[in-house]
């Protein structure tokens, strides 16, 4: 696994629209804060020609024109890490486009998106070898103050703070609108974590191996396609194992139960070590009896590993960001949860 080197303290930090872009309110406002936030950290910045364009359709600009952004910015020395605008539709439609050799060969660079940057995140690490962030998009660090998930997020790609513990609360209904595109997270709710190991719910949990996943909806639609290589790179680490993060933004608790089921069925948690599972955007949802637990456990629970349920991860903030492809230890009891990564 390759690492790149982190944001410096006066690194260029460059923005992508490979996804969405911040054309709309409130994205564009919070965009700009974002950006004078960044130069007051004393940061310079590179803004890529399709953050502030709409013309797309699920993303910010044509699929070739998106694929030659992210990988002319990825492969440039004009920016030390990218940060992608936003999450959006279609950015699978980019992927034939992108000169995935040319990523290959370029010196490695954080890449930081979440959602349907999944796309990218995710193929960076099992296609390049190269570690890359899920956390938050661009805008999000426009909001004033800062999260502590936000915070963690920048520390991060600093590399000052690799070891992630959650957040106390999080955020059912979000109070950022046209007219307030700054709002900070609305985290009203306390964290309510579930560990299971093997049968049944367990009091506490540990596991170790190499961290790979991202947004369910995005995975299953990559999965047996040319640029799945996940079988590959599980082999390639097997003496790692994989510690997989799921989670799932439009999926109701059926659709989550037949994802799950795809990629176990295509062999991806071949030598998993255990799992960590966001909670969904359809929170809370019953269909015909099932719930978003017995969705994704049912399933799960023959491989015998710990899995965490109710995860600081994804669609419903904060979020932890995670490095794709990095080592890590996990261990949880109670309401605590620690994720340990290291850059091996």
């Amino acid at each position: 696994m390759r690492y790149p080197e982190f944001l410096t303290e006066n690194g260029t930090i460059g923005f992508v629209a490979p996804s969405f872009g911040c054309n709309i309110e409130p994205y564009r406002t919070a965009f700009l804060a974002a950006q004078e936030k960044f130069v007051r950290l004393g940061h310079r910045l590179t803004i890529g020609p399709n953050c502030y364009e709409g013309r797309g359709i699920g993303i910010s600009n044509t699929p070739e024109l998106c694929a030659r952004e992210l990988t002319e910015s990825y492969c440039s020395e004009e920016s030390d890490v990218l940060i992608s605008c936003g999450g959006g539709e279609l950015m699978c439609e980019i992927l034939d486009d992108i000169d995935w050799e040319w990523l290959r060969q370029a010196k490695p660079k954080w890449f930081l998106g979440y959602s349907d940057n999944t796309n990218v995140t995710l193929l960076l690490t099992t296609l390049c070898d190269v570690a890359s962030v899920y956390g938050p998009c661009a805008a999000v660090f426009g909001m004033e103050p800062w999260h502590p998930a936000i915070t963690d997020a920048y520390e991060l790609l600093r590399g000052r703070k690799l070891t992630m513990e959650g957040y106390d609360r999080w955020e059912k209904e979000s109070l950022k609108s046209e007219e307030n595109p700054c709002a900070p997270y609305h985290a009203t709710e306390p964290r309510v974590l579930r560990f299971f190991t093997e049968t049944e719910e367990a009091g506490e949990i540990r596991m170790e191996g190499r961290l790979l996943g991202g947004c369910m909806d995005c995975l299953v639609n990559l999965l047996g396609t040319q640029y799945d290589r996940v079988g590959e790179f599980a082999e390639r680490y097997r003496e790692d194992g994989v510690i997989w993060f799921l989670e799932a933004c439009d999926l109701n608790v059926m659709a989550i139960r037949r994802a799950v089921w795809q990629m176990q069925h295509a062999g991806w948690f071949r030598h998993v070590k255990g799992f960590l599972i966001g909670r969904p955007l359809q929170y809370g949802q019953t269909l015909m009896g099932l719930d978003q637990y017995h969705a994704v456990y049912d399933l799960l629970r023959e491989y015998r590993v710990p899995v965490v349920m109710d995860v600081d991860l994804g669609h419903l903030p904060p979020m932890m960001p995670l490095i794709c492809g990095a080592k890590a230890v996990v261990t949880g009891s109670g309401q605590q949860l620690t994720v340990a990564m290291k850059c091996e």
